[in-house]
């Protein structure tokens, strides 16, 4: 058994490469072989957001605070709220983020293949996000 305490782990700035606006990323747990899942919990400044990118074994996000939106590639523009669940399949493109004057923090769980969690591709431009 393992407890990490609350504040344990130092949070981390979501690297500009990855990220449009600030993010603040708090790991909760790595992967600990045999198993492939991590979880973080990360939080976005109003209008922050992800690039564009996959999962090759899916993602679960669970919205904790605030007020958010995520996209898959040739979907709508979605809010989600806290409580609410997502889950993007195995190589699905998609990105996700706060809305545009509200923060939002969500739980992001993805499980790593060949110890590889995500693929990251272009920036979410904002006539995207503004869709």
């Amino acid at each position: 058994m393992q407890i990490r305490r609350a504040g344990s782990q130092p949070s981390g700035r979501g690297p500009a490469d990855w990220f449009t606006g600030t993010v603040r990323i708090d790991p909760l747990f790595p992967v600990t072989p045999p198993a492939r899942a991590a979880g973080n919990a990360v939080t976005f400044e109003p209008g922050a957001r992800t690039a564009w990118h996959t999962h090759p074994l899916g993602q679960v996000l669970i919205v904790t605070a605030g007020f958010g939106r995520v996209q898959r590639e040739g979907g709508p523009v979605e809010e989600i709220r806290p409580g609410d669940v997502v889950w993007f399949d195995p190589g699905e493109k998609h990105w996700h983020g706060a809305g545009p004057a509200t923060a939002m923090t969500h739980i992001a769980i993805q499980e790593s293949l060949d110890g590889k969690a995500v693929d990251w591709l272009e920036k979410v431009t904002d006539a995207e996000y503004e869709a």
